[in-house]
């Protein structure tokens, strides 16, 4: 993997986000030639202005369901791979702009389907969806690839909608093509430089960065956490191995082990522990259900497929997960170099996958 990458064109769409900013760094990191489209970064701070990616990359700034631009770029870069990141991905937003978010994750979909369509220049395609496009059963067993895709917000919906959409093309324009298309379904990320909304560690950053106690609307739910490098890796070797032989392309899940699916309560316990291991200093936290809109509760994945398929497995476990993002956290908080941290732990990671 490591040099496949070198010298190729990758056009990688919401280039500006958590995992967008994360990925486009390995991308450089790995010699290839960059172009990414995405809107202006979705928080202040970010973490795409703090490391300054855009010196080392095309970056464009653009919206993903403005076709007549999307098509003009897509079609001066002349990529052989694209990966497809952009999307509104946060659950509450979904319920209170619905429209916004079908347009951007689905019609947004649409528009990158259709430059490939009219591209001769593309091998791989790879969308990356969600954990949560399967119908949710509250089942004690993680989801395989094969099951029911209906998620039930605006935004697990729209996700199984795009993955739809991209099923459709593959039958429809792309049968007995060169072209290998994928999807991946991966679950919760944490890191550093997450600066969203309604996430959990970010939210338990916030509460230690202003003095008070984390605000936990649902300990109880169970979620898929992991660090942020294990799907980006997985994603990079699903792109390498389509790339060549079309036999790997496929619809694959990207979680962590079982035992690492651990509700928010654990997954806040263990910060404040690690929190207070690293910097000295106790913080808690305190169960506040706010009411909000349905979320599901339980959500597990099966990674069968991808175990199987190409040997791959999560590299870093929830203790890791956390102790890495803390990492960033101080170095952030002590002013230090950010971009030294994080290719440290690009570094550190890739000794694993050699």
């Amino acid at each position: 993997m490591l040099d496949f990458f070198k010298g190729k064109r990758v056009f990688l769409t919401g280039h500006t986000g958590f995992k967008g900013t994360w990925l486009s760094k390995i991308l450089i990191k790995l010699g290839a030639d960059v172009t990414g489209y995405s809107l202006e970064p979705p928080t202040n701070p970010n973490l795409f202005d703090i490391c300054n990616n855009k010196m080392s990359m095309n970056s464009i700034i653009g919206d993903i369901r403005d076709i007549d631009k999307l098509e003009q770029v897509f079609s001066d870069s002349r990529p052989e791979i694209v990966i497809h990141m952009a999307a509104q991905p946060i659950v509450r937003d979904s319920y209170e702009n619905p429209r916004c978010t079908y347009e951007t994750n689905v019609m947004g979909t649409v528009n990158i389907l259709e430059c490939i369509r009219k591209s001769s220049s593309v091998k791989s395609f790879l969308n990356v969806t969600t954990d949560k496009v399967y119908q949710n059963n509250e089942w004690v067993w993680g989801y395989r690839e094969t099951d029911p895709l209906d998620g039930y917000d605006p935004y697990s919906n729209s996700k199984s909608c795009s993955e739809l959409v991209t099923h459709s093309y593959k039958n429809s324009f792309f049968y007995n093509s060169k072209l290998s298309i994928s999807t991946a379904r991966a679950g919760n990320v944490i890191g550093g430089g997450d600066f969203a909304k309604d996430r959990i560690i970010p939210d338990c950053i916030r509460a230690v960065l202003s003095n008070t106690d984390i605000i936990v609307r649902n300990p109880h739910s169970i979620r898929p956490y992991q660090h942020v490098l294990d799907p980006l890796f997985a994603y990079l070797l699903i792109v390498e191995k389509q790339y060549s032989d079309n036999k790997y392309a496929g619809y694959y899940n990207v979680g962590p082990d079982e035992c690492d699916c651990v509700s928010t309560g654990e997954l806040v316990d263990l910060f404040c522990s690690k929190w207070e291991y690293a910097t000295g200093k106790k913080q808690i936290w305190i169960n506040r259900y706010d009411g909000g809109p349905h979320e599901a509760n339980f959500l597990k994945l099966d990674c069968s497929k991808i175990k199987s398929v190409f040997g791959w497995k999560p590299r870093w476990n929830i203790e890791n997960a956390i102790e890495k993002t803390i990492e960033w956290v101080k170095t952030y908080l002590e002013k230090g170099d950010i971009n030294f941290i994080m290719d440290k732990q690009i570094e550190e990671f890739i000794g694993g996958v050699r």
